[in-house]
C-alpha cells in the first residue's frame, strides 16, 4: 500500500458495496489508522457474513469454530425470533481476537456502515487486542483458532464414544461454573496450541497420580487418637496436597474430583480455557468498547475532512453513531445503566480535550497530560495499560461527570430513607470518581466463591467459601441450582458458607448431597 492516498474522489456513492470498495475503503482506513492515529495491529481478516450467520455466531459466544451444545440452539432460537419480529437488531460486527485478527460483518450493511465497522472492529478493536496488557498476559491470539478446532472435534468424539446425554451433563455443570473458573492472580499452563497437543500426557499422568494422592489423604480412623495440633496439622497438609484455596473451580474439579474420567477432566479444562480466553473482556467494555469508537470516528471524519466521503455517508455515519453512543436518562425506559459505548466514547474524547485544550481545572487535576499536545501517544498509552476501574479511576474528570450528572446515593438497609453523598465538589468528584470504578470492578460484580476445605476424613464433602461483600448475599434457588451441578462434577456432598468478607462471619450455609 502507498504512504499516500491518490484518490481525490470519494471511495464510493450509494449503498451498495462490492468487494473491491471494500478493498479500497479498507487500504484508505489502514493509512489513517497507522499514519495519524499509530495504531497497531494483527494482520486482519475481513469476512462478509449473513444475518443467520451472525445470529450463529450470536449463540455460540461470539467465536467462530464453537462446539454443539444445546444451550446455542435455543439462544440461536430465541435471537432468530426476536431479530425476524423486528424486536431486536444485530451487531454490524463481530471481531475476534486472534491472530491474524478476523472481522465479520453483514452483508445486508450498506457500505456506509462497511467502512464503518472495518474502521471500528478491523482496526480500533484489533488494536485494543493486540496492546493492553490484559489480552496479553492472559490470552493466546495466535493459538485460539487452533484450540478450538481442537476443542470441537474432541466433544464430537466425546458423543460418539460416551454419549450425547453424558456430554451435555458434564458440559452443563462446567458451564455453570465458567465464571468461577479462572485465573486471576497467577498464569499457569502452555499456549492454547500447545494445550491442544497435551491432552493425552496429561490423561497419561493422571492415571499414574490421582489414585496415590487419594490413597495418602487422613481417614477418620487415622484422625481419631490423635491431638487437635497434630489433626490440624493433617488437615492442613491435605489442604497443601490439594493445593487448597483455590479460586479456580474447574481446575479443581479437573485435577481433583474422583469420580470424573479422563475425558470429563478435558472436558472441563475446554470450558476453563474459554473462559479464561474471555476473562480480559469483561474487564475491559468500556475500554475496549470506547476505543473502538473513538478509533471509528476520528477515522470516519477524516476521510470526509479528505474528500473520501460524501455528505450523504457522513450522515449516515453520524446517525448511527449517535444512536451507538446515546445515554438514556435514569427515568427513561430504554435506561438499564451506563451505556459503555457512551462513557468510553466520552472519555476518550474529553482526554483528548484535556490534552489540546486543558481548562485550569484539568491543569489541577491531570497535571499530567493536560496541554501536551499528545492526544493518541496519550489513549494508546491508556489502552495499553489500564482496564476498566483503573481507566475511569485515572481519567474520569469533573467535567464529564457534570455532563453525565453523576451522583452517588447512599442506600443502607438501616435507614428509612436515601441520601445523595456525592456532590459536585471536590470531594464529591473524588466520591464520585471511586464509587463508579468500584462497580466496574470484577470482583464486586462476581461472587468471590472458592474451594477452602475438604472433609477427607468423613465423607468427602467439598466446602466452598463465598466472600461476602457489602452484605450481598447468593440467591438461594440460583445457589441450589449451581450447586447441583458441583454435586455432579464432585460427586459427593458439597457445603457452601457465606461469611462475611472483612469479618469472616459465617452469614449464611448452604449444602447439597448427591441424589441416591
Amino acid at each position: 500500500m502507498s504512504d499516500t492516498i491518490d484518490k481525490v474522489v470519494p471511495l464510493f456513492e450509494g449503498a451498495e458495496w462490492d468487494y473491491d470498495k471494500l478493498k479500497l475503503a479498507f487500504d484508505a482506513i489502514e493509512l489513517i489508522a497507522r499514519k495519524d492515529l499509530g495504531l497497531d495491529t494483527y494482520p486482519t481478516q475481513v469476512e462478509v457474513i449473513t444475518s443467520e450467520q451472525m445470529l450463529d455466531a450470536y449463540a455460540s459466544v461470539g467465536l467462530p469454530l464453537m462446539y454443539k451444545h444445546w444451550s446455542f440452539g435455543k439462544s440461536f432460537a430465541y435471537n432468530e425470533a426476536m431479530y425476524r419480529k423486528g424486536l431486536q437488531g444485530l451487531a454490524y460486527e463481530i471481531v475476534i481476537n486472534s491472530n491474524p485478527c478476523l472481522c465479520y460483518i453483514m452483508e445486508e450493511n450498506s457500505m456506509t456502515m462497511q467502512t464503518l465497522v472495518m474502521a471500528h472492529a478491523a482496526f480500533g478493536h484489533n488494536h485494543f487486542f493486540k496492546n493492553n496488557y490484559l489480552f496479553k498476559q492472559w490470552t493466546d491470539a495466535s493459538g485460539i483458532l487452533d484450540y478450538l478446532a481442537f476443542a470441537r472435534d474432541y466433544v464430537a468424539k466425546c458423543e460418539e464414544r460416551h454419549g450425547l446425554g453424558r456430554v451435555e451433563r458434564v458440559l452443563d455443570a462446567a458451564h455453570a461454573l465458567m465464571d468461577q473458573s479462572v485465573n486471576r492472580y497467577a498464569r499457569r499452563g502452555l499456549s492454547l496450541a500447545e494445550e491442544s497437543k497435551r491432552e493425552q500426557d496429561r490423561r497419561d499422568h493422571a492415571e499414574q497420580t490421582f489414585n496415590d494422592l487419594w490413597r495418602t489423604v487422613p481417614t477418620r480412623e487415622t484422625l481419631e487418637g490423635l491431638d487437635s495440633k497434630e489433626v490440624a496439622r493433617l488437615k492442613q497438609e491435605t489442604n497443601r496436597h490439594f493445593g487448597l484455596p483455590e479460586e479456580n473451580l474447574l481446575y479443581f474439579m479437573e485435577k481433583h474430583a474422583p469420580k470424573l474420567e479422563s475425558w470429563e477432566r478435558e472436558l472441563c479444562r475446554i470450558v476453563r480455557n474459554i473462559a479464561q480466553y474471555y476473562y480480559p473482556q469483561k474487564q475491559t467494555k468500556v475500554t475496549n468498547e470506547g476505543c473502538a469508537t473513538f478509533v471509528h470516528y476520528e477515522i470516519m471524519h477524516r476521510l470526509h475532512d479528505k474528500g473520501l466521503l460524501t455528505d450523504g455517508a457522513m450522515l449516515e455515519f453520524l446517525h448511527s453513531h449517535t444512536s451507538v453512543v446515546f445515554q438514556p436518562d435514569y427515568d427513561d425506559r430504554r435506561y438499564n445503566g451506563i451505556n459503555p459505548y457512551a462513557l468510553g466514547f466520552a472519555m476518550m474524547e474529553d482526554v483528548k480535550r484535556i490534552c489540546l485544550e486543558p481548562t485550569d481545572e484539568d491543569r489541577y487535576w491531570f497535571p499530567e497530560i493536560a496541554g501536551n499536545k499528545d492526544p493518541y501517544g496519550t489513549l494508546r498509552d491508556a489502552w495499553a495499560n489500564y482496564r476498566d476501574e483503573s481507566f475511569i479511576l485515572q481519567f474520569l474528570s469533573p467535567n464529564l461527570m457534570r455532563k453525565f450528572r453523576l451522583f452517588r446515593v447512599r442506600d443502607d438497609a438501616a435507614e428509612s430513607n436515601m441520601r445523595v453523598d456525592a456532590i459536585h465538589d471536590e470531594t464529591g468528584y473524588r466520591e464520585l470518581r471511586a464509587a463508579l470504578a468500584r462497580s466496574y470492578d470484577l470482583s464486586r460484580r462476581e461472587p468471590d466463591i472458592q474451594v477452602v476445605e475438604l472433609d477427607m476424613a468423613g465423607d468427602r464433602t467439598l466446602i466452598l467459601r463465598h466472600a461476602v461483600y457489602d452484605g450481598v448475599l447468593l440467591d438461594e434457588k440460583t445457589s441450589q441450582s449451581v450447586l447441583r451441578h458441583v454435586v455432579e462434577l464432585w460427586g459427593y456432598p458439597v457445603r457452601l458458607i457465606e461469611s462475611d468478607a472483612v469479618t469472616d462471619q459465617v452469614l449464611k450455609t448452604h449444602t447439597l448431597a448427591p441424589s441416591a
